[in-house]
């Protein structure tokens, strides 16, 4: 596959149901929410984290398309694998051989590795490091559409944790959070010019957009309820350094609850209006 050389921008639209898309450790795991406005907010941490996952499944973890920040994962023995697979046992000390080696690492690194590929990454821990790189593929928070509300719920088990309890107690005691109903957005981007720095290819991306599109399908959980990606719309220039500044793509598609007097509770209580009008050498496509 060829790489990138065309720029891109997508708008993804998702949304949950009676779940905590994204918790905050800080705060008993609340669902994320901007403090004066009350929307809620995922991370761009999370929504990669789903990504990888969906490509490790779909492809069970093997190169080209191997996962490098995964459970269980141990970073700095990837990059001695890594020095290793290009006939490097021990990291030179003259400075300019060591540029090299860590060079054909990168390069090893990236054409394995699809997050690597796709986000880039900080390898310049351990004792054979390989550096850092800057991926073409960038998303911004995810904030919800609304504010949302948290609601908290008391749940019971009635199997007990110790045995001294068992005596005292029938049961134990906890909380979860979860919101009713919450339609999130996020922006991302993709560089064409980091694209030929990764090896970032048309395939890649391709996956990029099956990801977004099937990430929440493998992802379930009690905590997070029902979610689902609702829409994907891609911006692609006609050129790499692209032909539109990005926030003015992003305002041409508007998502409006159709009745501000009572609470959304599905997609379908959100209307969607896109501008098509006047958009010269930039394609807009509705993958979802």
């Amino acid at each position: 596959m060829s790489a990138l050389n065309h720029r891109y921008e997508f708008v993804l639209l998702f949304d949950v149901q009676d779940g905590n898309p994204n918790g905050d450790p800080d705060a008993g795991n609340l669902p994320r929410a901007d403090p004066e406005t009350g929307h809620g907010l995922v991370t761009d941490v999370c929504l990669k984290r789903k990504v990888r996952n969906y490509v490790a499944l779909k492809h069970g973890e093997q190169p080209p398309y191997d996962v490098y920040v995964r459970e269980g994962a141990i970073l700095n023995v990837v990059h001695e694998k890594a020095y290793k697979s290009t006939g490097v046992e021990k990291l030179p000390k003259a400075r300019t051989d060591k540029q090299a080696a860590a060079k054909t690492a990168l390069e090893f690194l990236c054409k394995n590795f699809y997050d690597i590929r796709s986000f880039g990454a900080v390898m310049s821990t351990g004792d054979m490091p390989v550096g850092n790189v800057r991926g073409p593929v960038q998303l911004a928070f995810a904030r919800s559409v609304d504010p949302i509300v948290a609601l908290e719920h008391c749940i019971t088990r009635v199997a007990i944790t110790k045995e001294e309890d068992a005596d005292k107690k029938e049961h134990e005691m906890g909380r979860k959070y979860t919101v009713p109903y919450g339609l999130y957005r996020a922006h991302g981007f993709v560089s064409a010019h980091l694209a030929q720095q990764t090896g970032f290819s048309e395939g890649d991306r391709d996956l990029l957009w099956e990801s977004l599109t099937n990430m929440f399908e493998h992802d379930r959980s009690a905590a997070r309820g029902q979610m689902a990606s609702r829409a994907l719309f891609v911006f692609e220039h006609d050129s790499a350094l692209g032909n539109a500044p990005a926030h003015k793509l992003f305002d041409r598609i508007q998502v409006s609850r159709k009745d501000a007097t009572k609470p959304a509770r599905a997609f379908e209580d959100y209307a969607i209006q896109v501008d098509e009008e006047g958009l010269g050498q930039v394609c807009l496509q509705r993958v979802l």
